[in-house]
C-alpha cells in the first residue's frame, strides 16, 4: 500500500505501511509509552516465520525507549498509530546482531516484521486520570470554542437582521413620504 520509507537513513530499518490508521488514532508518545502490538516475525532470506502472536492471538506488550525491543522496534513504533499495520524490514544491526539473537535466528539474518500497533497506554508513573483529565480538558476547549463560535454567529445573524430591519423601516419612511406628498399634492390641485 504504502511506499517503502528508511527510518534509520542507513537503509536499515524500512517501514512499508500496509494498513493505515484512522486519522483521529493516537501515537505513542511520552505519556503513552506502553505499547501493545501484534506481531508476525520472518526471516528474509527464507521467508520463515520465526515468531507470532498471531498463532495464539497474544498480544506483545513493551515500553517504547526503554531498550526491551530491537532497535529497529523503538525506531519505527515512534512513527505508528494506534490501528496502523506496517512491515517493518530490519538489518542485522538493527535487529538481534551478533549479541542476544536466539537460538534459532541466524546473527547476520535481516528480520521483516508484520506489526500491528494494537493499543497507547499511559507510561508507569504516569496516571490514566492524567490522561483523562487532559482529554477532559480538551475537549473542554473544543466545546468552549464552539460556543464562542456559535455566540459570533448569533451575533452576526441578529447585527444583520437589524440591517435589515433598519433597511425596511428607512424605505417605509421614504415610501411613506413620497405617498404623502403626493396625497397632499392631489389634494390641493
Amino acid at each position: 500500500m504504502g511506499d517503502a520509507i528508511d527510518l534509520s537513513g542507513d537503509g536499515g530499518v524500512i517501514k512499508t505501511i500496509i494498513r493505515r490508521s484512522k486519522p483521529d488514532a493516537v501515537a505513542p508518545s511520552e505519556d503513552l509509552s506502553l505499547l501493545d502490538v501484534h506481531y508476525e516475525g520472518i526471516l528474509a532470506e527464507t521467508g520463515e516465520v520465526f515468531d507470532t502472536t498471531h498463532e495464539d492471538n497474544t498480544v506483545f506488550s513493551f515500553e517504547l525507549g526503554k531498550g526491551t525491543v530491537i532497535k529497529a522496534w523503538d525506531i519505527a513504533l515512534r512513527t505508528m498509530k494506534v490501528g496502523e499495520i506496517a512491515k517493518i524490514t530490519c538489518k542485522p544491526e538493527y535487529a538481534y546482531g551478533s549479541a542476544g539473537s536466539p537460538p534459532d535466528i541466524p546473527p547476520d539474518a535481516t528480520l521483516i516484521f508484520e506489526v500491528e500497533l494494537a493499543a497507547c497506554k499511559p507510561r508507569k508513573g504516569y496516571s490514566l486520570g492524567s490522561v483523562s483529565d487532559e482529554r477532559a480538558r480538551l475537549e473542554e476547549l473544543k466545546k468552549q470554542r464552539e460556543i464562542a463560535a456559535a455566540i459570533k454567529e448569533e451575533e452576526k445573524k441578529k447585527r444583520e437582521e437589524a440591517k435589515a430591519a433598519a433597511a425596511a423601516r428607512m424605505q417605509a419612511k421614504l415610501q411613506s413620504k413620497k405617498g404623502g406628498q403626493g396625497k397632499g399634492k392631489g389634494k390641493a390641485k
